[in-house]
């Protein structure tokens, strides 16, 4: 999969997660303003509570919409040397363990399947998207989780 087929990719999972948070906010919306729902009294909230949740819904629809205009404007780096924005890295575990990260502007942890292989959208900003930033082929990073200490080599840059 080409980077430029990684992106279109990402931008069709956001649409269509921009559309189920724009139904469940028209949903919540509905809850919050329905009759049934009005206060009884001081103690009731279901009203206030659904409000809540259309509220948050609605806020991550914006943030998906954002996100769509970023990959939208992304233009996929063609330097392959050093990791950047956009790059396609396959990193290798002292296990033997290997895995391909994307290096996107947003939404982080986000997975498309490309054949059999994973690939996992990072961020810069991210703890491995921060280590990898600037490295090659060749490079080893280092990621601590807890107690925890891994190495991953750098082993394909795209």
């Amino acid at each position: 999969m080409t980077k430029s087929e990684i992106i279109k990719a990402i931008i069709k999972q956001l649409t269509h997660d921009l559309k189920l948070f724009l139904e469940a906010a028209q949903a919540a919306h509905k809850a919050a303003t329905h009759e049934e729902n009005q206060p009884d009294n001081k103690y009731d909230t279901l009203a206030l509570e659904a409000s809540y949740v259309a509220q948050g819904q609605a806020n991550r629809a914006q943030e998906i919409r954002l996100s769509i205009e970023a990959y939208t404007n992304l233009q996929p780096a063609t330097d392959t040397h050093i990791i950047r924005l956009t790059s396609l890295v396959t990193i290798t575990a002292d296990d033997g363990s290997s895995r391909t990260v994307f290096i996107g502007p947003t939404e982080g942890g986000m997975k498309i399947l490309d054949n059999r292989t994973e690939i996992t959208l990072i961020t810069p900003a991210s703890p491995l998207g921060r280590e990898l930033i600037g490295k090659g082929v060749g490079d080893y990073v280092e990621l601590y989780t807890g107690t925890n200490r891994l190495e991953y080599e750098i082993v394909e840059l795209h």
